[in-house]
């Protein structure tokens, strides 16, 4: 990850100040770096000795930072990690263009390795994620959209580059296709599993020690929990999810209300128990690969996404 972080340092120089200064704004605030660090375990579980994956663990990472930024224009979000999101330090002209700059670097990295095949990986990916950004858009604020419409958009917009950074992984050691495809399977459920945590977390799951709690509420995003609580509640109910999701006539006591609401029903508990599952169809994935500390590393990191608490 040293190797990658400086790498990302090293990309990111441009003659036009604006471009670094922005981007490392929102990369020096932290995050997890789990996407690069699939790729990396990865390579590693499949045997490779090269420094290929190095590279494009840095590409996986443009790809990532490049769709929060514009993730952050679409959304009119304010902070994210606790930090001022480039948005509101520099509107939304800049972080839009500067997000398609990390696209193309990102391509330029990709055609830089050589390979077809992690170019028809990624590429594909980066098409996906938009996609679901699309698909979200359209959705948005829609109390009657369904919990399989739900966790086909989530697949597209969050689970789409796991899958991509693992797969890869087995590209650059030249390991057998049903080695990419169990990797592959591996990276989307985890995606999945991390993107319904967050959905949980949202209401205050666990002890939610990073995550700003109501955030979805307040943008009258419609996550899991609440599709749940919408289908088990009262006609009652779903009027007030109706008043505060779709036409956004929010008070000040509905987040508590709604996170009354969402525990009465079972919806973040419910939530949970399926990040659980997908986190078990991910170990399950790697039952091909032997013992090594590599396994173990990504076994870890399927628990991780489920049971932390930011």
């Amino acid at each position: 990850m040293q190797k990658v972080n400086s790498l990302i340092l090293d990309r990111l120089q441009s003659e036009v100040s604006l471009i670094p200064e922005l981007a490392r704004h929102l990369i020096a605030a932290g995050g997890k770096r789990i996407r690069p660090v699939l790729t990396l375990l990865a390579a590693k579980l499949c045997g490779y000795q090269g420094e290929r994956h190095v590279a494009l663990a840095a590409c996986v990472e443009f790809i990532h930072t490049a769709t929060l930024l514009h993730d952050d224009v679409v959304d009119e979000s304010d902070l994210r990690r606790g930090r001022s999101t480039a948005n509101a330090v520099w509107g939304n002209k800049a972080p839009v263009l500067v997000g398609d700059f990390l696209f193309s670097r990102a391509f330029m990295m990709m055609v830089d390795d050589g390979s077809l095949r992690v170019l028809q990986i990624l590429s594909r990916a980066s098409a996906v994620i938009a996609e679901g950004e699309v698909e979200q858009l359209v959705t948005a604020n829609d109390t009657s959209s369904t919990e399989a419409a739900y966790l086909h958009m989530i697949a597209s917009k969050t689970a789409a580059l796991f899958e991509a950074a693992a797969q890869v992984g087995a590209v650059v050691a030249d390991r057998p296709m049903a080695d990419e495809e169990a990797l592959a399977t591996y990276g989307r459920s985890v995606g999945v599993a991390f993107q319904l945590v967050d959905d949980a977390l949202d209401y205050g799951a666990g002890k939610n020690l990073g995550k700003t709690v109501g955030d979805d509420f307040r943008e009258g995003k419609i996550t899991l929990p609440i599709l749940l609580a919408i289908a088990r509640g009262s006609s009652e109910e779903r009027a007030f999810w109706t008043r505060c999701m779709e036409t956004m006539e929010q008070e000040e006591q509905d987040l508590e209300r709604a996170i009354g609401i969402l525990h009465r029903h079972d919806a973040i508990d419910d939530t949970i128990r399926r990040a659980e599952s997908y986190c078990a169809e991910a170990k399950g994935a790697l039952a091909r690969f032997p013992d090594s500390p590599a396994r173990q590393a990504l076994l870890d990191l399927a628990d991780f996404a489920v049971h932390r608490a930011f």
